[in-house]
């Protein structure tokens, strides 16, 4: 079968791999028929590894396909059937897991595409656990999107954030796979959505989302622009994934008690914080990575009723680099999918 490999810093090949046994005991065998790229993958592609990694790697860390088999003792998959996965190896017995906090496990393998061989492969068995089926009205191109783009947003604006509806909410990076989903869920709750944009070609797409308002960054300050249009009261909720330089403006819009939930750091992973700012403005930071299974099956029911995910292109397997050059130029509005 077809597998793309990582084999080197930033040097990507398709090749023949032998195809996985039939599924064992408590496994499913997906055929991938789509895989969304992230940010994730570009700093896999630049060798930017949290741990130890062999080389080669299949890439790949968010998918959907199909079942091709199900393996002894497994029950509610059959071949054919729509599904998406879960983007670590979670180990499934630890209190964690077992109480529904996967992105919490204490002894997790690894995430697919970046420590451990990913999704960027024509077959693939996976345990049955970490499957989620995907919904009739469901696209295969959507569901890749629904374990990171949309269960990461999920997770943050919901289980961190605690968004309310008719809050204000500043949503970073328009254009971006998880920023375009911010903008919609934020926005299906009654919120208030200011979000920032680097052209003015972004801004449009951003508006045509729904967003309120819409800054570019890059002519306006997004401090000076949000803090006029709160009347200096600031925001209840920034949505940042960028860090560097922009991290402690992020602060400065917060109204009193905000809270700020990060996922990313694509600008730069140091910051200074002003800690009298900090605890005198009681502000909330949140870190959060990831999602939890639920948050995607709430993802795959939000798209089945009708919010469809943002899909800035598509490329074959063949062509995985030109995808990865759109993320790494900023070039994106949504996500890149790669088809198989």
């Amino acid at each position: 079968m077809r597998a793309l490999q990582l084999i080197g810093d930033r040097k990507l090949e398709l090749v023949d791999v032998p195809a996985p046994p039939a599924p064992a005991e408590g496994e499913v065998q997906v055929r991938i028929k789509a895989v969304g790229l992230n940010h994730l993958d570009v700093w896999g592609f630049r060798g930017m590894a949290f741990a130890k990694r062999k080389l080669p790697l299949v890439v790949g860390a968010e998918a959907s396909g199909e079942i091709a088999a199900v393996g002894p003792g497994v029950t509610g998959f059959k071949p054919g059937q729509k599904v998406t996965m879960y983007g670590a190896m979670t180990c499934g017995h630890c209190a964690a897991c077992r109480e529904g906090r996967d992105n919490l496990c204490e002894n997790v393998g690894g995430v697919f595409g970046f420590h451990i061989d990913g999704f960027a492969r024509e077959l693939m068995n996976m345990p049955a656990r970490l499957v989620v089926p995907v919904p009739d009205g469901v696209s295969l191109r959507d569901a890749a999107c629904a374990p990171i783009a949309f269960g990461t947003t999920e997770h943050m604006l919901f289980d961190n954030a605690k968004l309310k509806p008719g809050e204000t909410i500043l949503v970073h990076a328009a254009g971006s796979g998880i920023g375009s989903v911010a903008i919609k869920m934020a926005k299906a709750l009654g919120c208030t959505v200011i979000t920032t944009v680097g052209d003015d070609e972004k801004a449009e797409k951003a508006k045509a989302l729904g967003a309120d308002h819409v800054i570019n960054y890059k002519k306006d300050r997004f401090e000076g622009v949000t803090r006029k249009l709160t009347a200096k009261k600031g925001v209840d909720v920034v949505f940042e994934h960028v860090g560097g330089e922009g991290f402690n403006g992020s602060l400065l819009v917060l109204k009193r008690g905000g809270r700020l939930v990060t996922c990313g750091s694509t600008a730069g992973p140091t910051v200074t914080i002003n800690l009298m700012q900090l605890f005198q403005q009681q502000y909330k930071i949140l870190g959060s990575f990831g999602c939890q299974i639920r948050n995607i099956r709430d993802s795959l029911s939000k798209m089945a009723a009708g919010m469809s995910a943002i899909i800035d292109s598509e490329f074959p397997l063949t062509e995985f680099e030109k995808g990865l050059a759109r993320l790494e130029g900023r070039q994106v509005f949504g996500k890149v999918i790669i088809n198989f």
